[in-house]
Protein backbone atom coordinates (compact mmCIF):
# COMPACT_ATOMS: atom_id res chain seq x y z
CA UNK A 1 0.00 0.00 0.00
CA UNK A 2 1.39 3.37 -1.04
CA UNK A 3 0.60 6.36 1.18
CA UNK A 4 2.32 9.63 2.01
CA UNK A 5 3.94 12.62 0.34
CA UNK A 6 7.69 12.88 -0.31
CA UNK A 7 9.80 15.64 -1.86
CA UNK A 8 12.52 14.39 -4.22
CA UNK A 9 14.69 15.74 -7.02
CA UNK A 10 15.24 14.56 -10.58
CA UNK A 11 18.89 14.57 -11.59
CA UNK A 12 20.32 15.72 -14.92
CA UNK A 13 19.98 12.17 -16.33
CA UNK A 14 16.25 12.02 -15.56
CA UNK A 15 16.65 9.74 -12.54
CA UNK A 16 14.28 10.02 -9.60
CA UNK A 17 14.96 8.41 -6.25
CA UNK A 18 11.92 6.42 -5.19
CA UNK A 19 11.11 6.96 -1.52
CA UNK A 20 12.76 4.15 0.47
CA UNK A 21 9.39 3.18 1.92
CA UNK A 22 8.13 2.17 -1.56
CA UNK A 23 11.19 0.45 -3.00
CA UNK A 24 10.43 -3.07 -1.79
CA UNK A 25 7.13 -3.03 -3.68
CA UNK A 26 8.89 -2.02 -6.91
CA UNK A 27 11.83 -4.46 -6.88
CA UNK A 28 10.19 -6.65 -9.55
CA UNK A 29 9.80 -3.60 -11.77
CA UNK A 30 7.18 -0.97 -12.39
CA UNK A 31 5.35 0.88 -15.10
CA UNK A 32 5.25 4.66 -15.30
CA UNK A 33 2.71 6.32 -17.56
CA UNK A 34 0.95 9.57 -18.28
CA UNK A 35 -1.48 10.29 -15.51
CA UNK A 36 -4.29 12.75 -15.07
CA UNK A 37 -4.00 16.35 -13.89
CA UNK A 38 -0.51 16.67 -15.46
CA UNK A 39 1.24 14.11 -13.29
CA UNK A 40 2.71 10.66 -13.85
CA UNK A 41 1.28 7.41 -12.50
CA UNK A 42 3.57 4.61 -11.29
CA UNK A 43 2.21 1.10 -10.86
CA UNK A 44 3.71 -2.16 -9.67
CA UNK A 45 3.75 -4.74 -12.46
CA UNK A 46 0.90 -6.62 -10.77
CA UNK A 47 -1.27 -3.52 -10.46
CA UNK A 48 -0.43 -2.41 -14.01
CA UNK A 49 -1.65 -5.74 -15.35
CA UNK A 50 -5.06 -5.06 -13.75
CA UNK A 51 -5.21 -1.52 -15.13
CA UNK A 52 -4.05 -2.52 -18.62
CA UNK A 53 -6.60 -5.35 -18.77
CA UNK A 54 -9.41 -2.91 -17.97
CA UNK A 55 -8.12 -0.41 -20.54
CA UNK A 56 -7.89 -3.10 -23.23
CA UNK A 57 -11.52 -4.05 -22.52
CA UNK A 58 -12.86 -0.55 -23.19
CA UNK A 59 -15.10 -0.33 -26.26
CA UNK A 60 -13.08 0.69 -29.32
CA UNK A 61 -16.20 2.23 -30.85
CA UNK A 62 -16.22 5.06 -28.28
CA UNK A 63 -13.85 7.96 -28.92
CA UNK A 64 -13.33 8.67 -25.21
CA UNK A 65 -12.39 5.05 -24.57
CA UNK A 66 -9.86 5.08 -27.40
CA UNK A 67 -8.38 8.37 -26.27
CA UNK A 68 -8.00 7.29 -22.65
CA UNK A 69 -6.49 3.92 -23.58
CA UNK A 70 -4.01 5.69 -25.88
CA UNK A 71 -3.05 8.13 -23.16
CA UNK A 72 -2.37 5.42 -20.62
CA UNK A 73 -1.06 2.54 -22.75
CA UNK A 74 0.95 4.34 -25.42
CA UNK A 75 2.45 6.60 -22.78
CA UNK A 76 3.58 3.72 -20.57
CA UNK A 77 7.19 2.68 -19.99
CA UNK A 78 8.67 -0.22 -18.03
CA UNK A 79 11.12 0.98 -15.40
CA UNK A 80 13.34 -0.71 -12.86
CA UNK A 81 15.11 0.43 -9.73
CA UNK A 82 18.86 0.88 -9.94
CA UNK A 83 21.18 0.09 -7.02
CA UNK A 84 20.44 3.48 -5.45
CA UNK A 85 16.67 2.98 -5.65
CA UNK A 86 16.17 5.33 -8.60
CA UNK A 87 14.05 5.03 -11.72
CA UNK A 88 14.75 6.75 -15.02
CA UNK A 89 11.86 8.87 -16.23
CA UNK A 90 11.89 9.12 -20.03
CA UNK A 91 12.08 12.62 -21.47
CA UNK A 92 8.60 12.44 -23.05
CA UNK A 93 7.06 11.66 -19.65
CA UNK A 94 8.99 14.43 -17.90
CA UNK A 95 7.78 16.86 -20.57
CA UNK A 96 4.17 15.66 -20.27
CA UNK A 97 4.13 16.28 -16.51
CA UNK A 98 6.22 19.48 -16.76
CA UNK A 99 8.69 18.00 -14.29
CA UNK A 100 11.59 20.16 -13.25
CA UNK A 101 14.25 19.27 -10.72
CA UNK A 102 11.95 19.49 -7.69
CA UNK A 103 9.23 16.86 -7.58
CA UNK A 104 6.79 15.33 -5.14
CA UNK A 105 6.05 11.61 -5.02
CA UNK A 106 2.70 10.80 -3.46
CA UNK A 107 1.29 7.43 -2.51
CA UNK A 108 -2.32 6.75 -3.45
CA UNK A 109 -2.85 3.20 -2.20
CA UNK A 110 -2.39 1.22 -5.43
CA UNK A 111 -0.23 3.70 -7.33
CA UNK A 112 2.29 6.46 -6.94
CA UNK A 113 1.97 9.85 -8.56
CA UNK A 114 4.90 12.04 -9.54
CA UNK A 115 4.22 15.77 -9.64
CA UNK A 116 6.20 18.90 -10.33
CA UNK A 117 6.53 20.46 -6.87
CA UNK A 118 4.92 23.79 -7.83
CA UNK A 119 2.04 22.11 -9.65
CA UNK A 120 1.42 19.79 -6.68
CA UNK A 121 1.34 22.66 -4.19
CA UNK A 122 -1.15 24.55 -6.35
CA UNK A 123 -3.35 21.48 -6.90
CA UNK A 124 -3.25 20.58 -3.21
CA UNK A 125 -4.14 24.12 -2.12
CA UNK A 126 -7.11 24.23 -4.50
CA UNK A 127 -8.32 20.77 -3.42
CA UNK A 128 -8.05 21.63 0.26
CA UNK A 129 -10.16 24.77 -0.29
CA UNK A 130 -12.87 22.66 -1.94
CA UNK A 131 -12.62 19.68 0.42
CA UNK A 132 -16.09 20.21 1.88
CA UNK A 133 -17.75 20.21 -1.54
CA UNK A 134 -15.69 17.25 -2.68
CA UNK A 135 -16.62 15.26 0.43
CA UNK A 136 -20.28 16.08 -0.04
CA UNK A 137 -20.24 14.83 -3.64
CA UNK A 138 -18.38 11.67 -2.68
CA UNK A 139 -20.84 10.91 0.10
CA UNK A 140 -23.31 10.03 -2.65
CA UNK A 141 -20.92 7.24 -3.62
CA UNK A 142 -20.75 5.91 -0.09
CA UNK A 143 -17.35 7.39 0.76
Amino acid sequence: MFIGEYAHAIDEKGRLAVPAKFRADLTKGAVVTKGLDACLFVYTLEEWEKVATKLAALPMSQANSRAFARLMLAGAMDVGLDKQGRIVLPDYLRQYAHLSKKTVVIGLYSRLEIWDETAWQSYKTDSEKESGEIAEKLSELGV
